[in-house]
């Protein structure tokens, strides 16, 4: 038997037209009626591409920085040694170390939500590969996160950086905000990611690029946005 809605989930679904699909301007002023929670929801994005990620020159991959931060508080974990470590430790780092942060690592700590390391330290990650791998933590030169600068790769990850990555089937699901952000910064971080997409739209794709795309916070139903107008978007 089907547990009826609660009345918060009704209001919720009466504040969206399923049938109908929103320009960025419509969804934004939606968007902030949508919000029902006790606690800051995460303004979240999700695109369907019409790509298939099982050829290697499909498999889109990136980072983008949002220009007003996501508003989540991220731990930085940088494997560098020497003066490289100590840029990370100065760029505002949570985490520095090299062989020590391996045996961690294996212990079980773990204890940030981004890696980074300067080339000379993957051979060392590689050790710890198939715990971090899985809970995408490994870092990789598509996300900025495998670099010598890594003062700039922190400030980057502390700054607002998003990584994105499609799945089997083709979706990508991003955090760009929170909901106690303005329209304006909102719609400014949307557009920004949503470039980074097209941008990394491989030649080999063909026909309609981005085929569905939905906007909603943490505890709402979607909002259906309008693909043409996200693919113009470059």
């Amino acid at each position: 038997m089907a547990t009826k809605p609660s009345k918060r989930r009704e209001a919720l679904l009466k504040a969206v037209d399923t049938t109908k699909t929103y320009s960025v301007d419509e969804a934004m002023g939606t968007l902030k009626n949508l919000k029902s929670a006790k606690f800051d929801e995460t303004v979240e994005v999700a695109l369907n591409l019409n790509v298939d990620p099982r050829h290697a020159d499909q498999m889109i991959r990136g980072s983008v920085v949002l220009p007003n931060g996501t508003g989540k508080t991220v731990r930085v974990a940088v494997f560098a040694k020497d003066a490289k470590a100590d840029e990370a430790k100065a760029a505002g780092a949570d985490v520095v170390g090299s062989t020590d942060l391996i045996e961690s690592i294996k212990a079980g700590v773990i204890n940030f939500d981004i890696v980074i390391s300067t080339p000379d330290m993957m051979g060392v990650l590689g050790q710890v590969a198939r715990i971090l791998g899985p809970k995408g933590l490994m870092p990789n030169p598509k996300t900025g996160t495998v670099t010598m600068d890594v003062a700039k790769a922190v400030e980057n990850a502390k700054g607002g950086q998003v990584n994105f990555r499609v799945d089997k089937k083709g979706n990508i699901h991003a955090g760009i905000g929170k909901v106690s952000f303005s329209e304006a910064d909102i719609r400014e971080n949307l557009v920004t990611f949503v470039r980074a997409i097209n941008k990394a739209k491989p030649a080999s794709a063909k026909g309609k690029y981005i085929t569905n795309g939905a906007l909603s916070l943490t505890m709402s139903p979607s909002i259906t946005l309008n693909t043409s107008e996200l693919m113009d978007l470059r």
